[in-house]
C-alpha cells in the first residue's frame, strides 16, 4: 500500500494568512488565494512553500513561534470547537489527538501516558518536514492549550529533530523549558498539573451555536415520545463529546445500561438504531450547510475516519454522502421535506 501523502488542514493554513494580515501584509498577494471553503486539505509541499515565502519576507528567526501566537480553535476546524466542550486540558488533548490527522496529517503521533504527565512524539517515518513546519505545529499546539486554560504554564520538555538554531533563547522563553534540537524524534511533554487545568470555555458562543444547530436539526424529525426525544437530545451532546455509547447515555439519565435497554425495547428501539437515527438526521442537516465539508461532518458525528462515516451513511440512505448532498442542494425543498 502506498504511503499516504502528508497534508495539513486548510483551516490550519489560514493561520499564516491571519499572521500576515495582523502586520498589514497582503497575504493573498504573497501566498495566493485562500483555500476555497470546500477544500479540506492542503498538500504539505504547498504549506512548506508558504512558510518559506513568509520567512524570506520577515527574515527573522523563530517564525513558527510568531505565527503560533495567533492560533485559535477555528484554525483546528470542528476538532478545535469540539475540544472546547471538554472539562480539562487533558480531555481536550485526547480529543485533538484522536482526530489530529484531520488537521495535521504529517508524521504519525505517538502518545504516552507517564506518571509525570503526557508525552507526544512525532517520528520521521514520512521524512523531516523541516524546522518551519515542525516549530509552527508544536508551538501552535502549546499556544492553543494555553489559550484554552487561560494560563501561561511551561512545557516539561520540547525536542525537535532539526538542526539547532544559532539563538535558542526565543524557544526556551516561548516553551518555558530548555528546548532540545537534533533529537531522534520531535517530542512535546506536558505535566500532569497542566493536564488537570479546567478549560476557560474560550468560545462559548461557538459551542452554543453548534448546540442550537443540532437542536434545530432534531426538531425537523417527526414527533416522537418525550422519552425518546430526551434520549436523542442527550445523544447529540454525547456524539459531540466523542462518547456515543450505551453506558454513557444510561449514566446521563441515571439508570443502568440494562434498564435503559429495557426502556428502549418498550419504545420498539434498540440503542444502535437510536444512535444511527440521530446521527443520520444530524448528518442530513449538516450536509445542507455548504460551509461544512464531509471530513468535518464525520468528526461532528463522532466518526474517527471519513470512510467510516461514508459506509454508515450509505447504509442509512443507500447513497454516498457526496451524492446525497448534491441532490439535496439541487432540490432543498424536496430533500428537507
Amino acid at each position: 500500500m502506498a504511503e499516504p501523502a502528508s497534508r495539513v488542514a486548510a483551516t490550519y493554513v489560514r493561520l499564516l494568512y491571519d499572521h500576515l494580515q495582523a502586520q498589514d501584509v497582503d497575504a493573498e498577494r504573497l501566498l495566493g488565494s485562500l483555500p476555497p471553503a470546500d477544500q479540506h486539505f492542503v498538500p504539505l509541499p504547498v504549506w512548506q512553500a508558504m512558510l518559506t515565502r513568509v520567512q524570506a519576507l520577515e527574515d527573522r528567526p523563530a517564525l513558527g513561534l510568531r505565527v503560533a501566537a495567533g492560533i485559535s480553535p477555528r484554525h483546528f476546524g470542528v476538532v478545535g470547537y469540539a475540544a472546547l466542550a471538554c472539562a480539562t486540558l487533558g480531555e481536550a488533548l485526547l480529543r485533538l489527538e484522536r482526530y489530529h490527522t484531520s488537521v495535521y496529517d504529517v508524521n504519525p503521533a505517538v502518545v504516552r501516558y507517564l506518571p509525570e504527565g503526557i508525552s507526544i512524539e512525532w517520528g520521521v517515518s514520512r521524512g523531516k518536514p523541516g524546522p518551519l513546519v515542525d516549530e509552527t505545529a508544536i508551538a501552535s499546539l502549546v499556544q492553543l492549550a494555553r489559550d484554552m486554560t487561560g494560563q501561561m504554564w511551561p512545557a516539561l520538555e520540547v525536542s525537535f529533530v532539526n538542526r539547532r538554531p544559532d539563538d535558542v533563547r526565543p524557544y526556551d522563553d516561548f516553551f518555558g523549558c530548555a528546548v532540545n534540537f537534533e533529537a531522534p524524534v520531535t517530542r512535546l511533554m506536558l505535566s500532569a498539573e497542566a493536564l488537570a487545568l479546567p478549560l476557560r470555555k474560550s468560545d462559548p458562543a461557538l459551542l452554543a451555536l453548534m448546540d442550537q444547530q443540532a437542536e434545530a436539526l432534531l426538531a425537523r424529525v417527526a414527533s416522537v415520545p418525550a422519552e425518546v426525544e430526551a434520549w436523542r437530545r442527550t445523544l447529540v451532546v454525547l456524539i459531540r463529546e466523542g462518547r456515543p455509547a450505551l453506558v454513557d447515555l444510561a449514566r446521563a439519565h441515571h439508570v443502568s445500561p440494562r434498564s435503559l435497554q429495557r426502556r428502549l425495547a418498550e419504545q420498539g428501539l434498540g440503542f444502535q438504531r437510536l444512535l444511527d437515527d440521530t446521527r443520520q438526521h444530524l448528518a442530513e442537516g449538516y450536509m445542507r450547510q455548504p460551509g461544512l465539508d464531509l471530513a468535518e461532518i464525520a468528526l461532528l458525528l463522532g466518526f474517527s475516519e471519513q470512510s467510516a462515516f461514508t459506509r454508515a451513511f450509505r447504509q442509512w440512505t443507500g447513497l454516498a454522502p457526496a451524492q446525497w448532498r448534491k441532490q439535496a442542494l439541487a432540490n432543498p425543498v424536496k430533500s428537507a421535506a
